[in-house]
C-alpha cells in the first residue's frame, strides 16, 4: 500500500508523508535534525577515536574510584567490629581471620562459578590476546561484573591478602576497550577492521594501568613492556590521551569528593631538592638494585616453581581444577549420589578459604602480626616506608611503646616493637615473604621460555640459595581476581628501606663529600628498592617513572634508575619475567624470546625447521576429491595453488568459506562435464592473497620478527613460486628449544654447519641449491 502524501499550506514544494506533515512543529524537528547532522559531521572530521578512548578512560576511573571507595567503606567496617569485639583472643581472633576467609571464599565461588577466566592476574592473557592469539569467551562483557565482584571482595581483606589491583584492571580497561570498539563499528557503520581492534585493546592495556596509579606515562610504558614485543608509535597519541584522561578524572573525583584539596599525586614525599643525596651514595643505589635482582630471580623461580608443584600433585590439581573435584560414582544413588554431586562446586572455594585462614592468622596482630606491621593497609605501607626519617636514629636512645592502636599520625610507629628494633620488625617482614628452600642452578639462557623446564643450560652452573616467597606466592595461587604488582612493590620498598636503615646507622651524620654533610634518607632507598625489585620480577625499566608519578618527585631519578637498570640485567640474564613465566605454566600460546641471544639463530633457514606436510587445493581438483580433503583435515585455512602439477601458490582459502560454498545448492552441470574446485571458486567462494611469504633460505632470526611485528600465525613457503611448506609457532618453538637446549650427539662432535641438531628437509618436487 502506497503511503499517502500531501501538501503544506501556502508551500509549493514537493509532497510529503501525510505523517511528517501532521506531526507537530514539523520546521523545528527538521531544524534539529539538520543540526544534528551537521555537528555528527563536524565531530567525526577529528577523528572518533578520541571520543571513544575519552569514554574509555573516563570509565575506568568511574568503575576505579566507585572500587576504592566501596573497598575503604568495607575495610573500616572490618576494623570497627575488630576493635568492638572487646579484649578476648578468641573472638578478636575469629573478628580477624573469618572477614578475609569469608571474603576471598565468595570471591572464588562467585567469579568460578561465572566463568573460570576471570580469576588470577590478567596481564598474561591479555599479552597472549596482543601477540594475536584469539582467546574464546575471555574478553567477553560478562565476565566484567565477576571481575568486578571479585575482585572488590579481594582488596576488602586488606593487607591480610597482600594482594592489589593492578592485573585485573588491566583486564576490565581491555574488556571495555574491546565492547566500545565494536560499538565503534556500529556507530559509525564500519566493517571490522582487526587493525583498529588492537589499536583500541593497546590503548586499554595503557589506561588500566594509569587509573590505578593516577600515572598516564608509566602506565603507557609499562603496558609497552609487558604486554608488546614491537609497538606502532601510530598507537602512542591513543595510549597517552586515553590514560590521561582516566588519570585525571580519577584524581579529580578525589577532589570532588574532598579527599584532596587538588590534583596531587597518591603517595606524596618530601625529598630535600637542593641535595637530595651525596654521589658516593651512588653506589650503595646500585648495590641495591644487585640485590634486588638476585631477589627477583629467586621470587620468579619460586612462583613458578611452586605453581608447577600445584599441577603436578594430585589433590591440588584436582582442588584448582575446573572440572570436578569429586568422580561422582556412576552406580551411587541416592543421598551418596547427590553428597558427591554437591561437593563439586566448593574445591575452589575451599581452597581459597584454607590459604585466607593461613595468611590471615600469620598476620594476627597479637601474634606475629604485630612485628610486620599487619594493622596498616597496603597505601599506608607505602606511605610510611617513604619517610624521610631514620626510625633507626629516633629510636635509638629509647624504644616507643607499641601503640594499642595505630596512631594516624606516627603510623611508623608500626614498624617499631619494643622487642624488636626497627631492623628486626623489617627483616622479620621480609623473613615471613621469603623462607630458605634449598638449591637451583642458574644457567646463561630463558630454557624456561622454551619450554616447561626450569633451568637447563650447556655452560658453567652456579650453585646457590634458593628463596621461596611463600606468603606471596601462596596468595598468587589462590583463584580469585587479584593483581600481584603491588605487593611486589612493596616488598622491594622494605628491602630498600632495610638497607636505607643501615647506612643511616652506619652513617648517622651523613656521607661526607666535599665538606658538606647531609643525612641519610631511608625513604629514597625505599623507593629506589620499590622500583627495582618490581621492575626485576616483571623485566620493565617504567617502574623507575612510575615511582616517580606516584611520589610527585624526580629528584633522585638518577640512582633509582641506575639500580633498576642494574636489577634487570641480573633477572634477564637468568629468569623469565613473572608474566612470561605465568604463561608457561597456563600453557598459553607465545613465542620464545631469541633477540640478543647467542645461539646462532641467523645460521639455520627455515628449510631446516618448516612443515613439509601441506595439504593444498588445485584449482583444477575435482569436487569428489576436495571434499575428501575438507573431512579429513582441519585446518583453517588451505593454500590454493593453480595445478596440480604446477603447485605455484596463488591465494588462499578458508575452510568456513569453502565448506559454506559446497554446502549451496549446486548449479547444473553440462553434460558429460567433471565440476572441479575452479567452478566453485568462480560462483562466488572468496579466496584472499598471499602478501607474504616465506623462502627456504630465510632465516630463523627473520621469520621470528616477521611473526612478532606482524602478529602472524602461519606463513607458506614456497620455492620459486611452489608451495613446498608451512611455518607457525609450534616449528618456530621447536626450533629455538633446539638452538637452546642442543641434544648431546652421539657421534664425535661437528661442526655447527655439520651439526645433526637440524635436518634439511627436502619436500617432494623442491630443487636443491
Amino acid at each position: 500500500m502506497e503511503e499517502l502524501v500531501g501538501l503544506r499550506e501556502g508551500s509549493s514544494g514537493k509532497p510529503v508523508t501525510l505523517r511528517e506533515l501532521w506531526s507537530p512543529c514539523p520546521r523545528i524537528r527538521r531544524s534539529i535534525q539538520g543540526g544534528l547532522e551537521w555537528l555528527k559531521k563536524r565531530l567525526f572530521r577529528v577523528g572518533e577515536d578520541w571520543y571513544f578512548l575519552m569514554a574509555l578512560g573516563v570509565l575506568m576511573a568511574l568503575i576505579s574510584y566507585a572500587m576504592n571507595f566501596a573497598v575503604r567503606s568495607v575495610v573500616r567496617a572490618h576494623k570497627w567490629l575488630y576493635r568492638e569485639v572487646g579484649d578476648g583472643h578468641l573472638l578478636r581472633y575469629l573478628s580477624w581471620t573469618v572477614y578475609p576467609v569469608a571474603l576471598l571464599s565468595f570471591s572464588s565461588g562467585f567469579s568460578q562459578s561465572i566463568t573460570p577466566s576471570s580469576g588470577g592476574s590478567g596481564i598474561p592473557e591479555v599479552k597472549t590476546i596482543l601477540s594475536g592469539v584469539i582467546l574464546e569467551d575471555y574478553l567477553d562483557i560478562k565476565n566484567f561484573g565477576a571481575k568486578v565482584t571479585g575482585l572488590s571482595c579481594t582488596l576488602a581483606t586488606g593487607s591480610t591478602s597482600f594482594l592489589g589491583k593492578l592485573g585485573p584492571f588491566v583486564h576490565l580497561s581491555v574488556m571495555i576497550a574491546a565492547y566500545l570498539g565494536r560499538l565503534r563499528t556500529k556507530v559509525i557503520r564500519e566493517s571490522e577492521n582487526k587493525t583498529k581492534e588492537m589499536e583500541m585493546l593497546a590503548a586499554g592495556a595503557a589506561v588500566g594501568v594509569a587509573t590505578v596509579f593516577a600515572a598516564p606515562f608509566s602506565g603507557v610504558l609499562f603496558s609497552i613492556e609487558v604486554m608488546s614485543s614491537h609497538f606502532s608509535v601510530w598507537d602512542y597519541w591513543r595510549g597517552f590521551f586515553a590514560a590521561t584522561c582516566g588519570a585525571f578524572m580519577f584524581r579529580l573525583l578525589a577532589v570532588f569528593n574532598s579527599e584532596q584539596e587538588t590534583i596531587t599525586s597518591i603517595y606524596k614525599t618530601s625529598f630535600p631538592v637542593d641535595i637530595p643525596f651525596d654521589l658516593p651514595e651512588i653506589f650503595f643505589f646500585v648495590v641495591l638494585g644487585a640485590i634486588c635482582g638476585i631477589l627477583g630471580c629467586g621470587y620468579n623461580f619460586c612462583q613458578r616453581t611452586f605453581l608447577f608443584f600445584l599441577k603436578a600433585n594430585g589433590f591440588t590439581s584436582k582442588l584448582l581444577a575446573t572440572s570436578p573435584f569429586f568422580s561422582v560414582n556412576p552406580k551411587a544413588v541416592g543421598k551418596e549420589r547427590r553428597r558427591n554431586e554437591t561437593l563439586v562446586p566448593y574445591s575452589k572455594p575451599l581452597y581459597s578459604a584454607l590459604a585466607a585462614l593461613i595468611l590471615a592468622s600469620i598476620t594476627y596482630p597479637p601474634g606475629v602480626g604485630r612485628f610486620m606491621a599487619s594493622r596498616l593497609s597496603m597505601g599506608e605501607h607505602l606511605e610510611t616506608l617513604f619517610d624521610n626519617n631514620s626510625w633507626a636514629l629516633m629510636t635509638r636512645n629509647s624504644s616507643p611503646p607499641w601503640p594499642a592502636e595505630p596512631d594516624p599520625d606516627n603510623l611508623w610507629l608500626e614498624w617499631c616493637h619494643p622487642q624488636f628494633t626497627v631492623f628486626g620488625t623489617l627483616a622479620f617482614f621480609l623473613v615471613m615473604k621469603c623462607q630458605i628452600l634449598g638449591t637451583f642452578s642458574l644457567g646463561t639462557s630463558h630454557p624456561s621460555l622454551v619450554h616447561a623446564r626450569l633451568f637447563a643450560s650447556n655452560s658453567c652452573h652456579v650453585r646457590t640459595t634458593s628463596l621461596q616467597f611463600w606468603m606471596l606466592i601462596l596468595a598468587t595461587t589462590i583463584p580469585i581476581p587479584a593483581g600481584y604488582f603491588l605487593p611486589i612493590f612493596i616488598y622491594g620498598a622494605v628491602i630498600g628501606r632495610l638497607l636505607g636503615e643501615a647506612l643511616s646507622v652506619t652513617f648517622p651524620e651523613g656521607i661526607v663529600a666535599g665538606g658538606e654533610v647531609n643525612p641519610i634518607m631511608p625513604g629514597a632507598y625505599a623507593l629506589a628498592g620499590a622500583a627495582a625489585f618490581s621492575g626485576a620480577v616483571t623485566h620493565t625499566i617504567s617502574t623507575a617513572l612510575l615511582a616517580f608519578e606516584l611520589t610527585g618527585q624526580i629528584v633522585h631519578a638518577l640512582p633509582v634508575l641506575m639500580a633498576v637498570l642494574v636489577a634487570n640485567a641480573i633477572t634477564q640474564s637468568y629468569q623469565p619475567s613473572f608474566y612470561d613465566g605465568t604463561i608457561i605454566v597456563k600453557k598459553l600460546p607465545y613465542l620464545p624470546w631469541i633477540r640478543g641471544r647467542k645461539i646462532g639463530s641467523h645460521l639455520v633457514t627455515v628449510s631446516h625447521f618448516m612443515n613439509c606436510t601441506l595439504t593444498t587445493l588445485a584449482k583444477d581438483m575435482p569436487l569428489e576429491e576436495v571434499v575428501k580433503v575438507v573431512i579429513s583435515t582441519d585446518v583453517p585455512q588451505y593454500p590454493l595453488v593453480e595445478t596440480t602439477e604446477s603447485q605455484t601458490l596463488v591465494a588462499i582459502v578458508k575452510r568456513t568459506d569453502l565448506v559454506q560454498a559446497l554446502q549451496t545448492e549446486p548449479a547444473s552441470w553440462a553434460p558429460g562435464q567433471q565440476p572441479c574446485l575452479q567452478d566453485i571458486l568462480a560462483s562466488g567462494c572468496p579466496t584472499q592473497p598471499v602478501t607474504l611469504k616465506l623462502s627456504p633460505e630465510t632465516s630463523l632470526h627473520e621469520t621470528h620478527n616477521l611473526f612478532e611485528l606482524l602478529n602472524l600465525q602461519l606463513l607458506f613457503v614456497t620455492s620459486r613460486g611452489r608451495a613446498v611448506g608451512s611455518v607457525t609457532w609450534v616449528e618456530l618453538k621447536k626450533a629455538i628449544s633446539t638452538l637452546t637446549n642442543p641434544p648431546t650427539p652421539k657421534a664425535s662432535p661437528l661442526s655447527r654447519e655439520e651439526s645433526p641438531t637440524f635436518t634439511s628437509p627436502r619436500p617432494e618436487g623442491a630443487e636443491s641449491k
